[in-house]
């Protein structure tokens, strides 16, 4: 077992405000909990005080989580703190509406891989495994993550199920707008209504970028997905990819 390191998860909002941010803190901080029997024990932090994007109190952190930021949620010196956590090896794992902070900062976009523009009403979507052997896909939640059985599990061989969510359509084709991305997920539009990227249709990516690793998804709408093994099993897999203790 490795010495445990630290996640901070930072969920301020200056635009839109997702119901699901206490539902998803809840649930990161049962990974942490539930990491100490594992190979890769953490603890995680909470906040949505931007005081602390300075480089002395983010260095004590390995991964930053971005669960659900919107709008200009840090200042020009905030901002740069987290460039400089990145530029030193940091990770950082950003979650749904995260793609829709910061959208003035180029740098912050292509840390993402992409911008949010729109999306059509919460509808059941088909989603495609494009990456399966990825470790943060194939990463799964601990035994004592949660008392609830898993609400979603591919099987052998399984690379498509249906979930809830909004389908995020971003302003420019993240696959085309950012270089170096790994894509994971995407969503098979003829499964429901309202998207606009045709037949390739990504929702989570990851990259190494600036000296660092980010890894995002556009998952997470609901409160019910921080509940669900599949999905949980992915943050738990981006926390552990973009600290560099899994995979390459």
């Amino acid at each position: 077992m490795s010495s445990p390191f630290k996640i901070l998860i930072f969920s301020r909002t200056v635009l839109y405000r997702h119901e699901s941010i206490p539902a998803g803190i809840r649930g990161l901080h049962r990974l942490a909990a539930a990491s100490s029997a594992g190979e890769h024990p953490f603890t995680a932090d909470d906040t949505e005080d931007p005081s602390v994007f300075t480089l002395a109190s983010l260095a004590v952190y390995r991964v930053i989580v971005l669960l659900q930021c919107s709008g200009d949620v840090l200042d020009d010196t905030q901002l740069d703190a987290l460039k400089g956590f990145v530029r030193s090896g940091g990770g950082v794992v950003a979650v749904h509406c995260a793609s829709y902070a910061m959208i003035s900062s180029e740098w912050y976009a292509s840390l993402i891989g992409g911008v949010f523009e729109s999306h059509p009403e919460p509808q059941l979507g088909r989603v495609k495994v494009q990456n399966r052997e990825h470790p943060i896909m194939t990463c799964r939640c601990p035994k004592n993550d949660r008392a609830n059985q898993p609400t979603q599990n591919l099987q052998e061989g399984q690379t498509e199920l249906t979930w809830m969510d909004e389908w995020y359509n971003f302003k420019a084709h993240p696959r085309t707008a950012y270089e170096g991305l790994d894509m994971l997920l995407t969503v098979d539009e003829k499964s429901y209504k309202g998207g606009v990227h045709g037949d390739d249709h990504p929702i989570a990516w990851c990259q190494t970028f600036d000296g660092g690793r980010s890894y995002y998804t556009s998952l997470g709408h609901f409160d019910e997905a921080y509940e669900d093994d599949w999905f949980m099993g992915q943050l738990l897999g981006g926390i552990l990819w973009t600290a560099g203790l899994a995979g390459n």
